[in-house]
């Protein structure tokens, strides 16, 4: 009979500018916990030949996706270079309930989306580069963009630092590793909580007798 407490699962964002890790940070977190997945968003782009509907996306249609905004099924959504980007609702708090955790790559303004349907499952994180100069050398060695588009990112970097006070908890990338084991830290605790633990009145219960 195993003693494992129930719990609810939690809503973990990794929120930060864009050259500060949080791609990586997000890829190896999910390598190394097998107990949380990414959130599957929905869209109205075009599906590419080695994606999969389901797993990479759900594509929609826009009139479909239109709809579904307008029935309340998104946590969250919004428009990015044309197409539409929504959360699904309902698998999300399916996923909750079941006590998995999911974690979300999605800048501030999704924060707050988030933040006002479920405030009680989120855990939000944003990640900040070590400096300004950190950031701007990271951004030239991925070789991504152009100089002009590394200026434009360091120009919005700006704006989106500006929204750290929203967040529960601030990590800064000095190295992955290190920023990797202070995010891994933060959800050990969140999971930790009283409030997440469902099956803990049954299991008190049975120590008292």
């Amino acid at each position: 009979m195993s003693n494992e407490i129930s719990r609810r699962g939690l809503m973990l964002v990794l929120s930060s500018p864009s050259g500060a890790g949080k791609t990586t940070l997000s890829r190896m977190l999910l390598e190394s916990d097998s107990n949380i997945s990414l959130s599957v968003s929905a869209t109205t782009r075009p599906m590419r030949s080695v994606e999969k509907h389901g797993t990479d996306y759900y594509f929609l249609g826009h009139e479909e996706f239109e709809k579904w905004v307008g029935q309340g099924r998104f946590l969250e959504h919004a428009k990015v270079f044309g197409h539409r980007y929504g959360t699904p609702e309902h698998l999300v708090s399916t996923a909750l309930a079941g006590g998995q955790d999911i974690l979300f790559d999605i800048d501030w303004q999704g924060t707050q989306q988030l933040k006002e349907k479920m405030r009680d499952d989120l855990v939000s994180i944003f990640i900040l580069p070590p400096s300004h100069e950190e950031l701007e050398r990271r951004l030239i060695n991925r070789n991504l963009d152009a100089l002009q588009i590394v200026k434009e990112r360091m120009s919005k970097a700006a704006d989106e630092i500006s929204h750290w006070p929203e967040y529960d908890y601030i990590v800064v990338n000095h190295s992955v590793q290190n920023a990797l084991a202070e995010i891994k830290a933060i959800l050990i605790a969140e999971r930790l909580k009283r409030t997440r633990q469902t099956g803990i009145s049954a299991f008190v219960g049975k120590l008292i007798g």
